[in-house]
This record gives structure tokens, sequence and C-alpha cells, in this order.
């Protein structure tokens, strides 16, 4: 049998425990949930490098440049492309106009006899100006003194396209020279040179590829065919 005593201690001692419990429940709380920082994440990343520009951007950029064409007097071509470059050197434009042109092409001009080489304009009046187009680069070309407008549709310059340059640079780096004649077919001419000199007869073929022409001379009595070249001949 328990003592009075004992009884108490053990009572005492529940309550004790039970105060310890309730202790342990008041301090357990749950952690607060965490909340997503602003903050990016730092990870540890290899470094990107950057990749050169290539081709095609280069090609971008060369896009924005094109050829185009200025009227001005005609006999003044030479002089216009010289104010101009003039004009791109002293104001610091080599950065937006590249390239001035008088399109030229070989001629060898036959007359009297006698063959003279010459340098023919191939647009008598035009210039051609490889340049990026802008306000500055505009304002620079269009006030050149001989210049007298761009050619284009109404006030907005019209860049030629990339076949149309192909054209006349081929006809600007053409091996054979064009051969220009002051006779043509029908005309009557003289032989200056060869066994049928001082002799008269109409042009019945000019072979300008080859530099020959075909006479019909009134050879005795009888129209005859007669090749010669271009030198032997002259405009009767």
């Amino acid at each position: 049998m328990f003592t009075l005593d004992e009884e108490k201690s053990t009572e005492l001692s529940e309550e004790e425990d039970a105060v310890a419990e309730e202790q342990a429940e008041e301090v357990t709380v749950e952690a607060p949930e965490e909340t997503p920082s602003d903050e990016p994440e730092e990870t540890q990343s290899s470094p990107i490098e950057e990749e050169a520009p290539g081709p095609l951007v280069q090609e971008e950029e060369d896009d924005d440049r094109a050829w185009y064409v200025l009227h001005c007097y005609s006999g003044y071509e030479n002089k216009v492309r010289h104010n101009l470059e003039q004009r791109i050197e002293s104001m610091g434009m080599k950065n937006l106009i590249f390239d001035v042109v008088v399109p030229t092409e070989e001629e060898i001009e036959v007359k009297d006899g006698k063959r003279r080489s010459v340098e023919r304009r191939v647009f008598p009046g035009y210039i051609l100006v490889n340049m990026i187009m802008s306000e500055e680069s505009w304002y620079v070309v269009r006030n050149t003194p001989g210049v007298t407008s761009f050619v284009g549709m109404g006030n907005e310059p019209i860049p030629l396209r990339p076949e149309e340059v192909s054209q006349i640079v081929k006809r600007m780096e053409a091996d054979a020279p064009i051969i220009k004649v002051s006779f043509r077919q029908g005309d009557r001419v003289r032989i200056v040179d060869g066994p049928f000199n001082d002799f008269r007869g109409t042009v019945d073929e000019i072979d300008v590829d080859k530099a020959k022409v075909r006479i019909m001379v009134n050879f005795f009595g009888r129209e005859t065919p007669v090749e010669l070249d271009f030198l032997q001949v002259e405009k009767a």
C-alpha cells in the first residue's frame, strides 16, 4: 500500500510531466515557408565566346552601297568628276562616297584612210557614283558644281540594278575596241590603197568584227565584189 506522501509525490510527478508536454507543444512550431528570392540564383557557367562576324554580316553592310547615276552637262563629265572627288576629300566623305566613274570604251576611228584610237564616253552627260545614300552624302554630291540631278523618280535617286552595273563594266573592260567608220552600207566610197587604188564603188557589206568592208566595183563593165580593210577605203 502507498503512503500519503508517496501518493502526493506521484501526483506531483504526473503534473510536472503534463506541464512539460504543454511547454514542448508551445515551443514546437512549424518552420516558415521559404519565399523565393527576387535575385536570380547564381550558377557557375562557362563564359560564352562572341562569334566573329562572318561574310554575311559584311555583305549586309555592303548592301548599303549602291551605284547611282548623275546627270551633268555633256562634255564636262571629267571636270565634274574632278570637282566631286575634291569635295569628297575636303569634306571627309570617303566613308560614304567610294568611287566616281565616267564610263568609257575604246573606239578605233577610221577616217580619210587613217586609224585613230579614241576613248569614247559610253553615256554622254552621265556619271556613275558608288555611295551609301544619306542626307549628308546626297547633299555633297547634289551640290557639286556641274551636277544637275540624280537620275530617279522625282527627287528620289534610284540605284542601278546589279545586272545593269555588270553590263556597263563589261563594256568598259571589253578587249576588242569598237571600230567606227565614216561610211555605211550603200555609200559611195573611194579605194585609197592596194591594187584597186583610186577605184570608186558602193559599200555592200561591213564586217566590224574583222574590220573588213566589201565594195562593189565596176571592173571591165561588171560589178565585182572587192574585200578591203577599213583603212583602204574612204567616203567619196
